[in-house]
């Protein structure tokens, strides 16, 4: 594994190890790949995910240009707020997953926050 890989996956260990979702306050995990990005609500103590969005599903399939840009993300973030907000879950953990908070990973945390979502 490359030293970029390690550090990456150090980050998220070390992560996931404070934050823990419930059913009322879910973690919002995210994985961004070089095309897509993907979010998913997550209650960690019955291992069910409540809600799950991409830059794949059928909502955002005509609306994104691009599925690796800062508007995707802002789009799947809006989106997936959407959707947890009408299975009635405002707050929410945030887990960036290893990632530093900047770029596509900022612009969908900051477009969650707006649309209602509190972390």
């Amino acid at each position: 594994m490359r030293t970029a890989e390690k550090r990456l996956m150090l980050r998220k260990k070390r992560i996931r190890k404070k934050v823990i979702g419930t059913n009322e306050c879910p973690r919002l995990n995210i994985y961004k790949s070089n095309k897509h990005i993907y979010a998913q609500l997550v209650d960690d103590e019955n291992g069910n995910t409540l809600v799950f969005t991409s830059t794949l599903s059928k909502e955002l399939k005509g609306k994104v240009k691009s599925t690796d840009s800062v508007t995707a993300a802002q789009s799947v973030g809006d989106l997936i707020a959407k959707k947890a907000i009408e299975k009635g879950l405002k707050k929410v953990v945030f887990d960036r997953s290893g990632y530093l908070y900047h770029g596509r990973i900022k612009a969908f945390a900051e477009a969650a926050r707006k649309s209602g979502l509190e972390f």
